[in-house]
């Protein structure tokens, strides 16, 4: 406890005052995760099968690419640079031309790697984007999927008795789920009334906030199937007493990446 209680302070250390300043220095942090995050899928993979050393640098690059696309943007670019997606399919696919080996690299690996730099530099890159448009959306996410995770937490240690989902992660509780949807719903929803936007409708904040809050819980659960798909507990040890990148963040990359198709109506 006392290991992931120091962890914890060091990482709000770091992550604050880069999202404070915002710009270059917040795109550099998010770039840096992106490529620990891609590392933890290609590693959590390779523990069944290794990827060639090559594929594996093109897939570094290409997150790194994709992560800081629009970096310096002030508003929200809805929309995708098809000449990136191009790049990774082309990148990925190609190969497969040339190894003409399934024992080495094979369709699935392909589609593998190409969903994991789109997922991944996708939700990265958001992130950036959000920063640069305003620290009060990043925030409020920020409160959806903390407060959730908490409060899930807590309500799962005092009352919870049914599983939520026993096959994937056995220690979540379906108490401990309404605990803390309830819970992120009410702080975040106060937090985009009272600082980002007081005219907006009570009911949709809020019916919105919930939504994401259950969004957060299932980028969760998708990502603990993952682990266990590979006999993992967690997917590195780069975070004492937390896990990887992925562990902490999985939630948090879902809602963005559900947050910015909702955002024309919140």
């Amino acid at each position: 406890m006392k290991i992931r209680i120091i962890s914890a302070i060091l990482m709000i250390a770091i992550f604050i005052p880069l999202l404070i300043v915002g710009e270059i220095p917040f795109a550099v942090l998010m770039t840096l995760l992106s490529v620990l995050g891609l590392y933890e899928l290609i590693h959590t993979r390779e523990s069944k099968r290794k990827f060639p050393i090559i594929l594996k640098i093109f897939a570094y690059l290409l997150v790194i690419f994709f992560t800081i696309s629009n970096y310096d943007s002030i508003q929200f670019v809805c929309s995708i640079d098809y000449r990136v997606i191009s790049i990774i399919i082309f990148a990925f696919l190609l190969p497969m031309v040339f190894i003409k080996d399934t024992n080495v690299y094979d369709l699935n690996d392909a589609l593998f790697l190409v969903g994991s730099v789109v997922f991944i530099g996708l939700g990265f890159n958001l992130l950036v984007v959000t920063r640069n448009y305003d620290v009060t959306y990043i925030i409020y996410l920020l409160l959806i999927t903390t407060m959730t995770d908490t409060f899930a937490l807590i309500t799962g240690n005092l009352i919870g008795k049914n599983k939520l989902a026993p096959t994937i992660s056995p220690n979540k509780t379906i108490e401990g789920s309404i605990g803390g949807s309830l819970m992120g719903t009410i702080v975040a929803s106060a937090y985009y009334i009272t600082v980002i936007n007081p005219a907006n409708s009570l009911v949709l904040v809020i019916l919105v906030t919930c939504f994401l809050t259950c969004v957060g819980q299932f980028g969760d659960l998708a990502f603990s199937f993952i682990k266990r798909e590979y006999g993992k507990k967690d997917f590195s040890n780069l975070i004492p007493g937390h896990g990887g990148i992925l562990d902490r963040l999985d939630s948090l990359i879902f809602v963005v990446l559900v947050f910015i198709l909702l955002l024309g109506i919140i």
